[in-house]
């Protein structure tokens, strides 16, 4: 008889009992009741303090995560709007100062208006607002002052004079407005 037709007629019984067998020999031995078991019992607790500690750790740690990631796309996004707003805004400069020109065709004038209209409400859809800056106590967080000027018309530290809007994003400054204070 070969080994393969041997192992094949060992009866279930006894297998099973052989694997008893071997559990009985790997099982440690019972621990009589003192200071032994007292000791392994505060070991086991502080092993289960310290991995309790750890789990919190690395769930406060996740959750740091995740807020970091969420505040991150939301950075990401308001940074792109701002950017491609200030493209636009650029463009509306000079469709401000294409308005301020003389023109004798009003047509021509009229379509430069509903052009300038079709900017400003793509920039308002996209959530920009303009800084109103004129006759406004100076903000040197919103206004960028570009002179001086004695002005009794005015009062302290006022804006007197815009000469270029400034643009925010929320609360976000795309473009300080570029102005003139009287009587700083």
């Amino acid at each position: 008889m070969s080994e393969k037709e041997k192992e094949k007629e060992i009866p279930e019984e006894e297998i099973a009992e052989e694997i008893i067998e071997d559990e009985a020999q790997e099982a440690p031995e019972e621990v009589p009741e003192g200071e032994n078991l007292e000791e392994k019992i505060k070991a086991l607790e502080e092993a289960a303090a310290a991995d309790k500690d750890k789990y919190l750790r690395l769930l406060a740690e996740y959750d740091n995560f995740r807020k970091r990631s969420v505040q991150e796309k939301l950075n990401a996004f308001s940074d792109a709007t701002a950017k491609a707003a200030l493209e636009v805004i650029s463009v509306i400069d000079n469709f401000e100062r294409a308005m301020a020109a003389d023109c004798t065709d009003e047509n021509y004038k009229k379509g430069v208006e509903m052009i300038y209209g079709q900017f400003t409400e793509v920039i308002k859809k996209l959530g920009v607002e303009e800084i109103d800056a004129l006759g406004k106590e100076f903000d040197p967080n919103l206004h960028n002052a570009v002179s001086q000027v004695e002005d009794e018309s005015f009062g302290e530290n006022t804006v007197s004079q815009v000469y270029q809007k400034g643009y925010k994003l929320g609360d976000k400054v795309i473009r300080c407005a570029m102005v003139v204070v009287a009587n700083p």
